[in-house]
């Protein structure tokens, strides 16, 4: 299992909280709306940015976190040339997303506890 993680930094002209809900009432359900997209991935989890402090950690120069689960790589790789993702997906999460401050993640996840 392959999971991409995607530190979400919003576009400049958008608050906090507009970011924050355009993310979820929006993108959120535009992603799940698209089955040629989503045939491809296992799991797919937006992680919202709350209030409280963690000692010795912060979350600056992120906004969100985004979870997606693919069975391999190369399942990866097909989602995100999806036509339909293309089309609808990709054009939305420029609506919102500064691209270029966004960093991405391909990880395998080792269970530690």
């Amino acid at each position: 299992m392959i999971k991409l993680i995607v530190c979400a930094v919003r576009r400049h002209d958008f608050t906090f909280e507009q970011f924050d809900t355009y993310w979820r009432e929006r993108h959120g359900p535009l992603v799940r709306s698209v089955p040629e997209f989503t045939r491809h991935v296992r799991r797919y989890v937006q992680c919202h940015l709350t209030t409280a402090k963690v000692p010795l950690m912060q979350a600056e120069g992120c906004d969100g976190i985004a979870e997606l689960w693919f069975d391999s790589a190369e399942a990866m790789n097909r989602a995100f040339v999806e036509p339909r993702y293309l089309e609808v997906i990709r054009p939305d999460e420029l609506e919102f997303l500064d691209m270029d401050e966004c960093r991405s993640f391909v990880t395998e996840e080792l269970e530690v506890i």
